[in-house]
């Protein structure tokens, strides 16, 4: 991927200065102003730095670098300026997290070198992210391997919440997505410690007793226990661990104490839960999301909005097979069941690798009920 340098002044004769000085070296693109710079950054991102004059009209460069802290954080910021006085230089690094502060007249050799290292940063910053990405995912995949094992409906439920989530976040273009869909992936890790039947009852609509209800109401916080030694995961358990509470239970102390990205992942959860709910006892999405509404106070009304417009699975072609012949990725659209009645796979989880290693030994040991109707394919509205 090219990494392009923004270059934002007031002045197009030092705009156009630079573009002579450095379009041999560098990948660029010029901006008159802060305005003019984010509606670049947006439509033609991603940009690996930004370098901004201090001194501009409307929007100064202590302003346009705060904002695109908060709106591009992967991008390098740094700032050119004839303003040489101490307290923009504090300013600047302290408010815009600036990379480098650099004064003009800049000799070309320190500004060539400066971009170069910019650059590198940017590059260290996304191999990072990139490989703590991997790293998570690889161990979130194991626990959830190990959830299916434990209690498949919970993992199949995990797998169908997740789908959602990645959805809703996509359209909202939310920044560090992979927490929210590592959060979703997890959510169901504490159900380990239910009995089998406590979800069974819940999916199907049937009225818990008050000590099912406690337990099951306990196990977000089950879960973020399980999870809260993993580096790097301290946003995803508390989202977590928030995921029951309803929408009028954030109190200002709740969020003053916790990050922006907890309390969205987390009410997030709490509304595709439930319309998962719903939708696995036959509802449709549209009488899904007006139940939800009709409940005020219970879920952030913008991601019921969202949830209305996602994409939904359709048209999906249905196979008969027999166990020799699944592969992973294939959905039953029935309940897998042992010929002793065992349960083995809950209807509507998505095939695995180990699911299949579990299956296979069902079939040696006691049998399993063939041929197995399966969803194949995702076709999407």
């Amino acid at each position: 991927m090219t990494e392009k340098i923004l270059f934002v002044d007031d002045e197009p004769h030092v705009l156009q200065s630079i573009q002579r000085q450095l379009r041999k070296r560098f990948t660029l693109e010029i901006a008159e102003g802060g305005a003019e710079a984010l509606r670049i950054l947006k439509e033609n991102g991603p940009f690996a730095v930004i370098v901004s004059d201090m001194r501009m009209p409307e929007m100064n460069g202590v302003e346009l670098l705060s904002k695109v802290k908060d709106l591009y954080p992967d991008t390098v910021r740094m700032m050119l300026t004839g303003n040489a006085d101490q307290e923009t230089a504090m300013d600047a690094v302290n408010t815009g997290h600036i990379f480098r502060f650099l004064t003009k007249p800049c000799p070309p050799a320190t500004f060539i070198t400066s971009l170069a290292l910019a650059q590198r940063q940017y590059r260290l910053i996304n191999a990072e992210k990139e490989l703590l990405q991997q790293t998570l995912r690889g161990s979130v995949s194991v626990l959830s391997e190990l959830l299916g094992i434990a209690n498949p409906v919970a993992f199949s439920s995990a797998g169908r919440i997740t789908y959602y989530v990645v959805q809703v976040v996509k359209a909202l273009n939310w920044h560090a997505s992979w927490q929210y869909e590592i959060a979703a992936l997890m959510s169901q890790i504490g159900c380990v410690t239910l009995p089998g039947d406590v979800l069974n009852k819940m999916y199907s609509g049937v009225i818990l007793s008050d000590d099912e209800r406690v337990m099951y109401e306990k196990h977000p916080e089950v879960g973020a226990r399980l999870l809260e030694k993993i580096p790097r995961l301290e946003a995803v358990t508390r989202m977590i661990a928030l995921q029951l509470l309803s929408y009028d239970q954030y109190t200002e102390e709740l969020v003053a104490n916790e990050d922006e990205e907890v309390i969205q992942g987390a009410q997030l959860l709490k509304a595709v839960i439930d319309f998962d709910f719903q939708l696995f006892r036959g509802v449709n999405r549209a009488e899904a999301i007006k139940s939800l509404q009709k409940q005020k106070g219970r879920y952030n009304p913008a991601y019921l909005e969202a949830l209305a417009k996602i994409k939904m699975d359709s048209e999906v072609r249905i196979i008969s097979v027999k166990v020799h012949d699944l592969s992973v990725g294939m959905i039953p659209i029935d309940d897998v069941v042992a010929k002793n009645g065992a349960l083995i796979i809950p209807r509507g989880q998505a095939i695995t690798w180990s699911l299949l290693q579990g299956l296979n030994n069902f079939v040696r040991q006691i049998g399993v009920v063939e041929p197995i109707a399966v969803q194949v394919g995702r076709k999407e509205e």
